[in-house]
């Protein structure tokens, strides 16, 4: 598989072609975002992250599936284009002026690379706030697209209601649809900080009304960063009824290096830095107070990208995480080491494990230092008092080699059974996807030869009667010659194929998505 390969996008709907039979209550649009185009003239990212984004979408109704792709047409992609090659820096390639440009050129190039003003390729996702859809990577522009038209609209710059530089690509939502966020603040007023932050829902008078989502926003809470220049890399965040989990990891953006990359001729991505030596400390903050529980939790050196779920139980939070020893899974990406046979392991790769933390809520008395405080009886995890207030915790590993979680949303931030992923034995570039049972340890899988899934999402059944009743959607890349590329749906609690609906186009890797059920 060539991943360095431009996309061509089909921005008309038009018509699957169905083997099997589509449930008649999956009604709604499929949406998918991932790097679509990675040379402009002359010029090629080195990354694949990088690469401008495509947007894709499946759209169920009444048993028939249309799929149609757009690129995200903002800024990035606009400059780029009419340039006729890379003019927009990312976070994996470091873009440089046409050498015919004249002097004053070159300077406001070197000025925008010192406090960089970032990238609007929003790659990473798809996410709602209110009732907009935006294109996000984790910079702190965004991008509104029409959900079913993909057409790019407004830019949105989160420094214009809040101080931070970049947020995720993985926000939460309650019940009532308020989402919740966390961005980093670098140097503001000469303080780096983590900021969580809370994006209400648009209120039954709002409807209707033309209300830019950002604007009711409502800060959480502010938390310091353990090294002024040197802030954690998250990437997700963990979410329950009454608690937000922020884990600060020893992954971190060095600041004064991202000021000097541009002059020092490399890539943001070579000013993150990993301390293996250095532990990671977990923040339990109260989702209604915004205050830190008064306890301290620490564990041993790890990064993580993606949280599973996390629950409250018998005054603990259980939260689960996909995590990995090291930061070599960036490396992997790059499309220098993409082109190496997937089938063989790469060598800048180690594998993630999916693990199980468990924090008591509170600073629990009668216990010894040195003891565990941990007395849920189904999960090995423990939390060892080390003084009054502080804790060193370690994860229960409940399976290796598994990435892309995704859960019945009904359940997030609650106790929960089974997560939908990909299975990334050899390589990050998957080539099966996979249903755990969290009780039992036990795993479903589905492949097909020369196939590559997509990370798989799982659509509850209206009304369904157990946590696993719905389907799973994959979009697939097909490798065998001359045949069509698909989408599978699965059997939420089988995993047997029920339908597939192969696509008159090619279909290329991604990276994260969203269902939109019909009413919304």
């Amino acid at each position: 598989m060539d991943f360095s390969k431009n996309a061509t996008e089909r921005p008309e709907p038009f018509k699957t072609d169905i083997k099997g039979s589509v449930p008649n209550w999956l009604q709604g649009t499929l949406l998918r975002n991932g790097p679509g185009i990675f040379s402009v003239g002359d010029t090629s990212y080195e990354h694949w992250f990088d690469g401008m984004s495509l947007i894709t979408s499946f759209s169920f109704k009444d048993g028939e599936i249309t799929h149609r792709s757009r690129f995200l047409r903002g800024d990035t992609y606009n400059s780029n284009m009419d340039a006729n090659r890379i003019m927009v820096s990312e976070m994996g390639t470091m873009a440089y002026p046409d050498p015919s440009k004249n002097f004053i050129f070159k300077a406001i190039t070197f000025l925008n690379h010192t406090v960089p003003d970032f990238t609007d390729n929003g790659t990473s996702n798809i996410i709602r706030y209110g009732n907009d859809y935006f294109a996000t990577a984790e910079t702190n522009y965004i991008r509104k697209i029409d959900p079913v038209t993909l057409e790019t609209q407004e830019k949105v710059d989160y420094l214009k209601y809040l101080p931070v530089n970049l947020a995720t690509s993985h926000p939460h939502y309650d019940k009532e649809g308020n989402a919740y966020n966390i961005g980093t603040s670098i140097a503001e007023k000469g303080k780096t900080k983590y900021i969580i932050f809370k994006v209400p829902n648009i209120s039954a008078k709002e409807k209707g009304k033309t209300v830019p989502a950002l604007k009711k926003l409502e800060v959480i809470s502010t938390i310091p960063c353990r090294s002024l220049l040197s802030p954690s890399y998250c990437h997700s965040i963990g979410f329950t009824d009454n608690y937000i989990i922020f884990v600060e990891q020893p992954f971190k953006l060095d600041i004064l290096k991202m000021a000097t990359a541009y002059i020092r001729k490399v890539n943001w991505a070579s000013c993150m830095k990993f301390c293996p030596d250095e532990n990671t400390l977990i923040h339990l903050i109260d989702r209604r107070t915004g205050k830190q529980v008064d306890v301290k939790y620490y564990t041993q050196s790890m990064v993580i990208y993606h949280h599973v779920n996390a629950f409250e139980d018998e005054g603990h939070i259980v939260f689960d995480v996909i995590a990995y020893n090291d930061d070599k899974l960036y490396d992997m990406f790059y499309l220098k080491n993409l082109k190496k046979d997937a089938d063989t392991p790469s060598e800048v790769y180690t594998q993630p494990s999916f693990r199980r933390f468990a924090l008591p809520i509170t600073a629990e008395t009668g216990f010894g230092v040195g003891e565990n405080v941990v007395k849920l009886k189904y999960t090995t995890a423990t939390a060892v008092k080390e003084k009054e207030g502080k804790f060193t915790c370690h994860s229960e590993v409940l399976c290796e080699d598994f990435e892309l979680p995704r859960i019945n949303y009904d359940y997030n931030g609650n106790k929960y059974q089974f997560v939908y992923g990909n299975i990334v034995e050899k390589s990050a570039l998957s080539k099966q996807i996979a249903k755990f049972d969290t009780k039992t340890k036990t795993m479903l899988y589905w492949n097909e030869e020369n196939c590559w899934p997509s990370e798989p999402i799982f659509v509850p059944r209206p009304n369904g009667e157990s946590e696993d009743d719905g389907v799973v959607l994959s979009s697939v890349i097909n490798s065998k010659p001359g045949q069509s590329s698909f989408l599978v749906i699965l059997d939420g609690k089988t995993f047997k194929e029920v339908a597939r609906a192969y696509v008159n186009a090619e279909l290329y890797k991604d990276m994260h998505g969203i269902f939109i059920p019909k009413q919304n």
